[in-house]
């Protein structure tokens, strides 16, 4: 396997994307964030004391995804034309799912911010809840699925269940 990163000496770099043609991607990802019954339910009533959660998150989520490249080193700054982050309640584990799905007509994917804006939107949720429960857990994070580019199409097999 050719590692794309990575020069002839060993050294990192970002990929020259210049010969490859744009175009459109599209990706999504998810994730979940657990935490207590007495936190999940003050949420989903919407009566968390530092305010709208979700709705904060959805923000947060979608400026991260926008600021991927400067967290990430070796991610091209993209053009996103489309952002989006949601949430499923998840009462019987206690846990709010997130999806957020990013969109572009370019060179490389997206699927770097799916996965960041999943990453900073359950962030977000933990910020503003641990007040009421430090020992919130954020995991399942995957990428969905992608479309476009060289590689093609992708579905994750696991589906858009968070189960597993």
């Amino acid at each position: 396997m050719e590692f794309t990163h990575i020069d002839e000496r060993g050294n990192a770099r970002m990929v020259d994307v210049s010969e490859k043609r744009d175009t459109l991607r599209e990706a999504s990802a998810a994730g979940c964030i657990f935490m207590s019954r007495e936190c999940f339910e003050k949420l989903a009533e919407g009566i968390v004391q530092k305010g709208d959660v979700l709705g904060t998150a959805r923000i947060a989520g979608i400026m991260g995804a926008k600021r991927t490249s400067d967290l990430i080193p070796l991610c091209h700054i993209l053009n996103l034309t489309k952002l989006s982050v949601d949430f499923e309640l998840l009462p019987e584990e206690c846990a709010v799912r997130a999806v957020c799905t990013a969109g572009t007509t370019g060179k490389t994917g997206v699927e770097m911010e799916a996965l960041t804006g999943v990453n900073i939107a359950l962030l977000t949720v933990y910020d503003m809840c641990k007040a009421i429960d430090k020992s919130m857990e954020i995991g399942r994070i995957r990428l969905l699925r992608k479309s476009g580019g060289k590689s093609g199409d992708y579905v994750n097999p696991a589906g858009g269940n968070t189960a597993k």
